[in-house]
């Protein structure tokens, strides 16, 4: 799915094609997202947000198993003590099961409504969520203690968010302008302060959807319409890419005992309709195959573990 331009260079094509990619559990998800490694239990879970599915996918046994079928997940992260985190489009909930829930927030905050399009645990049990679908869309931090801060707004769709091994540094997405943003982030304070653009995806390439970072601080972007995650150099530039057999790739994650394993997600939402007509790039080939499967490439990289929340379940 990838373009020809100055940056593939030979090298970077063997990288393209040394690696084995496998599919895992093949469900048709229309937005297949929010891959989240669970370093306990050893699996993996991953969501259908316009589905409004998700899954925990057990690569010991190979079982993909549906925890939820109702109302639409952004995603979910594991809280510490006890349960899922789970971020929706009406807000956030803990989670245990969906007749065992109790909502932390709802509506809206300071008049941004909690509509989540992509969500992540982050440092000292919170949970950051990009809101989607909306006229202007925001990331949310939501603290341990209850408060929620908007970290950014004005936006048109939050996607892929993510920190820096040393925690200096905030990545967030805003798919539509093709731009993956970085901040400054305080580690001992919590503080996120001065944005500026990371990397521009360029528009024959797709749109910058999901993200993960690895130990050694690369950025791995998955690229709806591209059919490929991209490393980025800390310096946003490319490093390496892996291609996907599913046009649509919508976010990535490291796994597996070792955290070499990249887990992908893919979507085929848009399939034999215009949905998302002016949102692909030049040459893009709508009968092709988009995805809605799960994917898994073994590299040489690893990841690290991601956060969890710390959020306490009501007494009683």
């Amino acid at each position: 799915m990838w373009a020809e331009n100055d940056l593939i260079t030979g090298f970077l094509r063997e990288k393209i094609m040394e690696y084995e990619v496998e599919k895992l559990a093949v469900e048709n998800a229309l937005v297949g997202e929010g891959p989240m490694w669970d370093v306990e239990s050893q699996t993996l879970y991953w969501i259908d947000i316009q589905g409004g599915r998700f899954w925990n996918f057990d690569p010991a046994t190979g079982e993909n198993k549906l925890l939820h079928h109702s109302y639409n997940i952004a995603g979910v992260g594991r809280n510490k003590s006890g349960g899922l985190t789970v971020g929706t489009w009406e807000g956030v909930q803990l989670w245990n099961s969906d007749d065992d829930f109790v909502w932390l927030h709802q509506g809206e905050i300071e008049g941004h409504p909690i509509k989540l399009n992509d969500v992540m645990p982050g440092p000292g049990g919170s949970l950051f969520g990009g809101s989607g679908h909306l006229d202007s869309c925001a990331v949310f931090r939501f603290n341990a203690d209850g408060s929620v801060d908007i970290i950014d707004d004005g936006l048109e769709l939050c996607n892929g968010m993510g920190f820096s091994p040393d925690l200096r540094t905030f990545y967030s997405t805003d798919s539509p302008k093709h731009e993956i943003y970085k901040w400054d982030h305080n580690p001992a304070t919590g503080e996120i302060s001065n944005k500026r653009v990371f990397a521009t995806i360029p528009s024959d390439w797709g749109i910058p959807d999901g993200m993960t970072v690895d130990a050694e601080g690369f950025v791995w972007s998955a690229i709806w319409y591209g059919g490929m995650v991209v490393r980025l150099d800390p310096d946003g530039k490319e490093e390496r890419r892996v291609e996907i057999p599913a046009a649509q790739t919508s976010s990535a994650m490291f796994g597996g005992k070792d955290l070499n394993e990249l887990y992908v997600t893919t979507a085929n939402f848009g399939t034999g309709s215009s949905e998302l007509t002016g949102w692909e790039p030049a040459g893009f080939n709508p009968a092709g195959y988009r995805g809605g499967d799960l994917y898994r490439v073994k590299l040489d990289i690893q990841g690290k573990p991601e956060f969890v929340t710390d959020f306490t379940w009501p007494a009683g």
